[in-house]
Order: structure tokens, then sequence, then C-alpha cells
């Protein structure tokens, strides 16, 4: 065990050293995709193409079958760029599965919006809709009409404006809804929004304009989105990237949530990283990228972070997000987030700061059963109920939630794992650990019993599926389709797997000491 806890810090140590490249996110079917049909040119793109049909499922749709909410998009998209590569073998099967399958999916934004709806879905999926219509004919397939108000309220806002800021929220859909490369610059990354669909739509726009200087800065940016895939595919890209601010900033938070945020095998790391954060946090707050526009979760959970490091950041960066009794992750947000309530209450019981407000409403969004879920950025109910866990309990030595940690005990699986679709994952077991380590307080020995049995199982699950420095898949993170962001979801994997190791072998030790 001693080895194994030796090699998890030092894959941790690892991970936090190389968040100085921009981060690393796993290919996303729709980016890749858009990109590749704005693209216009098969040539070259080859791996590319038959990357995207090998994602395709069983039921011609693409995106996980265990969250159909999410497979719109990416199926939407890769139909259309599939369409316009008939010379390509398996192609044309490809499109006509496609259809088949969206022809047979229930709309679920016939009649209203879903609160966990993907980004930007009420301007995507009305354009490719629209798009795929011209194609197909009299197919039937989703309409989506329940977005079609929420786009054309957006479209008069965005037509009151000649061009958008730099960063500015609505360019990471400008693919669904610009027109013209004059209504958006590249960062200084050389980014539309941090999106690759839409600096590759704008770069699209833009050749046909000449606008030579700045086409040069967007191909780099692909390149090197390409790059952060890790799949060595020219082409195939990620949903979101950069992503320089919220790989470390979650990090470091999931290292606090298992206990090792302090540990000395990384001080040197995490010192480094806060000091960056510091200097990065400005009186708007943080955005996931340092050219992205500021947002309270990024901050909120910027400022736990530097406060655990022992910093004194001012509340005033997130305080520009709170809006009547709750904080809004950006101006002009659809509906609110339960996961950046969360965040900011947590950031506001660490720096010493009244948060009953924020309390009472991230009480009130808790399911029957008392957990968290209807998150708008993560798929899994166990990512908020960790977060709402540790939130309500900083500050309370003895705090435990009878509510959540029956249904949270009685959600492990025979195997030993956690997870919202049909099969356990990594990243949530680590989840579910992370909440019952906090829980495992109380004076209730029956109740500290049967955590430490949940932990045992988990334990034991974790072990059978342990390799180092392998990177996760599991798209569970969400984005205009669901994504992984590797780097912080193996942080997560890890200090649970660390979090385990330890807890178990102190449960086997009181378990010594109390035996006759």
């Amino acid at each position: 065990m001693n080895a194994l806890s030796e090699q998890i810090l030092s894959e941790l140590r690892h991970l936090l050293r190389a968040m100085s490249d921009g981060g690393s996110v796993g290919p996303s079917v729709y980016d890749t995709a858009r990109a590749l049909q704005f693209h216009g040119n098969v040539t070259g793109r080859q791996d590319a193409y038959a990357w995207l049909m090998a994602q395709q499922q069983a039921d011609g749709g693409w995106g996980s079958p265990d969250f159909p909410l999410f497979r719109h998009a990416p199926t939407w998209a890769a139909l259309l760029a599939l369409q316009g590569a008939d010379p390509l073998p398996g192609a044309a099967d490809a499109v006509q599965a496609a259809i088949r399958f969206l022809e047979r999916q229930p709309d679920p934004y016939a009649h209203a919006v879903p609160e966990d709806a993907p980004i930007g879905a009420e301007l995507i999926l009305p354009q490719l809709c629209g798009e795929a219509a011209s194609l197909l004919g009299g197919v039937t397939f989703p309409r989506h009409r329940a977005l079609l108000p929420l786009r054309q309220a957006c479209m008069v806002k965005l037509g009151a404006v000649a061009t958008l800021p730099s960063g500015h929220p609505l360019l990471h859909s400008w693919e669904a809804w610009g027109t013209s490369p004059t209504t958006a610059c590249p960062d200084d990354n050389g980014s539309i929004g941090i999106s690759p669909a839409a600096t590759a739509a704008w770069r699209a726009h833009a050749v046909t304009q000449g606008r030579t200087p700045q086409i040069g800065r967007a191909d780099a940016y692909l390149q090197a989105a390409s790059r952060a895939t890790r799949s060595g595919i020219e082409g195939v890209v990620p949903n979101v990237w950069p992503i320089n601010v919220s790989e470390p900033c979650w990090s470091l938070y999931t290292l606090n949530l298992a206990g090792l945020f302090s540990h000395p095998a990384l001080a040197e790391a995490v010192r480094v990283i806060i000091a960056q954060l510091d200097a990065r946090l400005g009186v708007r707050g943080l955005g996931a990228a340092s050219h992205f526009a500021a947002d309270a979760d990024d901050t909120a959970v910027a400022l736990c972070v530097l406060r655990l490091a022992g910093r004194d950041p001012a509340v005033d960066a997130l305080r520009h997000f709170e809006v009547g009794e709750l904080f809004v992750t950006f101006p002009g947000e659809r509906n609110a987030s339960v996961s950046t309530n969360i965040h900011a209450l947590h950031a506001l019981r660490l720096l010493g700061k009244p948060a009953t407000a924020t309390r009472a409403y991230v009480e009130t969004n808790r399911n029957p059963r008392g957990l968290w879920d209807n998150e708008k950025w993560h798929v899994s109910w166990l990512y908020p109920t960790a977060h709402a866990v540790a939130a309500l309990a900083q500050g309370k030595p003895r705090w435990r939630d009878e509510r959540a940690l029956g249904p949270l005990l009685q959600a492990q699986r025979n195997e030993g794992g956690w997870g919202a679709g049909r099969a356990s994952t990594f990243e949530e077991t680590a989840y579910a650990l992370f909440a019952l380590h906090v829980m495992d307080r109380g004076e209730d020995p029956t109740g500290r019993r049967g955590i430490a049995q949940a932990v045992a199982r988990a334990l034991k699950w974790m072990l059978a599926r342990h390799a180092a420095h392998v990177l996760p898949r599991t798209p569970l993170w969400i984005g205009k389709e669901l994504y992984c962001p590797t780097r912080i979801v193996r942080v997560a994997e890890l200090a649970g797997l660390w979090l385990a190791l330890h807890w178990g072998r102190r449960v086997l030790a009181e378990g010594a000491e109390a035996a006759p």
C-alpha cells in the first residue's frame, strides 16, 4: 500500500506540474464534426472522419445512450459533416443510420427546456435542425420547438451589437449564430470564445474575406486544441480549450476534498499554481481561461483554493455575480446553477462571510431523496452532492447529513462503485468517497460502521481497476455535449483512491483497537 500511495502522489505531482499548457480535454464529437464541416475538404482529414464514424453508437446516434438529452447536438453535427464526405467508405451508411436514429428519438425540447440542457442549446440545436431540414426534405425528426423563442430573443440582442468583446460568453457558440467575421475577433490564443467549433466557423467565414493574419492565428489555435485531446489525430478537437484557469482550480479543490491539499509531496506544485491564480484574480473574478469572461463558478472555486492556501482574497469578485438570493454563473444566464451556488457557499464560509441565503438555496435544491441533481455543468448527481456536503460541513467538525448519507450508501452498487449511468465510474466513486469522508465524523457507531463497509467495498473495486498514468475517457461534464476534462477527472480519481487507501488503514486500526 505504501508503494501505491507514493505512486499516486507522484502521478498527482506530475499532473499538477503539467498544468501550464492550456489544459487537457478529451475529444469532442460535436466540435470535431463542426470543424470538419467548416474545413470542407476531406483530403488530409481522413483519420478525423474515421474517428468520427468510429464514435457512432449501435443505435445510429452519437453520445452516451445513458444520457439521451446530450445526444442531439453531436448526432446532428456528425450527420451534417458526414453527408458531405460521400467518397469515404462507410460515410453514407453512417448518415442513414443517424437519420433513422433521429426519426425515432423523442424530442426533449418539444414543450419545455430542461434545466440541465447543454450549453448553447437554444442557439445550436435550432441551427443544426434548420441545416438538416434542407438536406433531409420530408424526414420526420425532432424540431426542438421550445428552443425557438429563446433563439429568437437571443438573436435580437445580438443584432443590436456590432461586435462582441473578446471572451464574451456568447462567442463560445459563435458557430450557431455568426455570419460575419467582423462580429468577433480572435483572442490572444487565436480562439473565438475558447471553442474549436466557433473558431473553425469563424475561420471559414474569414477565408472568404482574406483576413490572412487572423486566419493563421485561428489555424494555430485549432492545431493546439487538437493536441490537447491527446488523440494524435489531426482535426480531432475538444469541446472547450484552453481551460488554464478551471483545470488547476478544480484540481486543487478536489485535493482538499481528499485531505491532500497540504500534503508535503505536492506542496511545491500547489504553491506554483496558487501564485498563478493569485496573480490572475482580478476585481471581476476569473473565467475558465485567462482570456474568457469571468464567471461565478470559477471565481468561487478560485477563492476557495486561495483561502485554503492561506491567502486572503477579496470576496468582491464573487459578489459581482450575486443577484437577489443566489449567484448567477454569468450575466444573462438562462437558469441558475446548483453547483455554482454550492461553490459560492463554500467560498463564503471559508472567507467567514454571511451566507444564510446561499445556504438556504443549496438546501432547497435537493431532490426528494435528499441528494443534489439536475445540475447544469455535470451529468452525475454525485458531483454536486459531494461538493454540497463539503460546503455545508465547512466549519462544523461534527456535521453529518442523514438525509444525504442513507441514499448515498444505498446508491453504491454491489461491486463497490457508484455511477449515474448503467456502469460505475472511477470519477463518480471518488465523489461518493469525498462525501462519505465528510460525514464520517459523527458519534453514531452504526452510521460510521456503514460508511466503513462502503469504503472497504469501494477500495476493492478501485484497486481492481486502477492503472498508473491512464487518462480517463468517460464524458460526464456538460458542455455543448458531454465531455471529459481529463486532468481534472484524473486528479479526482487518484485523490479518491488515495483517500480510500489511507481511510481504510485508519478504519482497520480503529477496529483492531476496539476488538476485545
